[in-house]
């Protein structure tokens, strides 16, 4: 890390997975949902769930894991195509009771809230990202929630610079204001550089072993760490921008669990896109 120079960050934005909660715990959960439906299709349940488990852990976001696990339980290819309908459906559909932050989250979205605007930026199928949120409880304590798919699907998603773009336009600041706290150097790095933004990186979750490529400006090994650092930049930024109303140019705008929490979506996304989205590798 080096010293921040220039002019101080006016608003903080959080990636979601592997940033505030391990998302190891929301794939387990949604394996489990996937071996159960695959039981009741007559399959190895058990035998299915671990084969998932074991994708997932390979790489999350790498497309056609129900897949793999089928072929790897020795489902025959021709079978597929019946079969995988039902099983994404439960992986999309999965909705955990709880999901556990890492220590000292939300203690440490309080005090960023406290001390300037604040958003949360994440890929990912919206029903998705919405059922984890409301599994952390986040979706009461996070004041803003831009979901990147709904900006323009997987093409919006991070590096793509349209999420950030769309909060600094909310918060009404300049884009390369906005301090971005993430897990990923080749996605929350990325974006944060693609407007001119500088990034923290916290290196825990799936990714905590990839090369610091592209470059942050700062690494911690957990979250509160993070937010400690981004406080420390923010003291000097003056008077906080003021907090604006939802754009109502935006289609399907819709207010989170709090009426503090507000969620941005261009368009709404139907389960059946949700699910054809998992599939393809969300």
């Amino acid at each position: 890390m080096t010293g921040w120079t220039g002019p101080p960050p006016l608003a903080v934005v959080v990636d979601l997975d592997d940033t505030l909660y391990p998302q190891a715990a929301y794939l387990a959960g949604a394996a489990a949902a996937v071996g159960a439906a695959a039981a009741a299709a007559g399959l190895d349940g058990a035998a299915v769930d671990a084969a998932l488990v074991a994708e997932l852990a390979a790489g999350s976001d790498t497309g056609g894991t129900i897949d793999r696990a089928l072929l790897a339980t020795g489902v025959d290819p021709a079978a597929l195509p019946a079969l995988l309908p039902r099983l994404v459906a439960a992986f999309t559909g999965h909705v955990p009771d709880r999901l556990p932050t890492y220590p000292g989250v939300e203690a440490a979205l309080a005090a960023l809230a406290a001390a300037a605007p604040l958003a949360c930026l994440t890929d990912g199928a919206p029903v998705i990202q919405r059922a984890k949120l409301a599994g952390t409880g986040l979706d009461q304590v996070l004041p803003l929630v831009v979901l990147s798919d709904s900006l323009g699907g997987r093409a919006a998603r991070k590096p793509a610079p349209a999420g950030l773009l769309a909060i600094a336009a909310q918060l009404q600041v300049p884009a390369d204001r906005l301090l971005m706290i993430g897990d990923r150097p080749g996605k929350d790095v990325a974006v944060a550089a693609a407007v001119g933004a500088r990034a923290i990186r916290v290196r825990q979750g799936e990714y905590a072993g990839a090369p610091d490529v592209p470059a942050a400006w700062a690494v911690t090994d957990t979250f509160p760490a993070a937010a400690e650092l981004a406080l420390s930049v923010i003291a000097g930024a003056g008077p906080r921008p003021r907090r604006v109303e939802p754009l109502t140019r935006w289609e399907g705008v819709t207010s989170g669990g709090s009426s503090r929490g507000v969620t941005v979506s261009m368009t709404s996304v139907q389960a059946g896109q949700a699910a054809a989205e998992v599939r393809a590798g969300t």
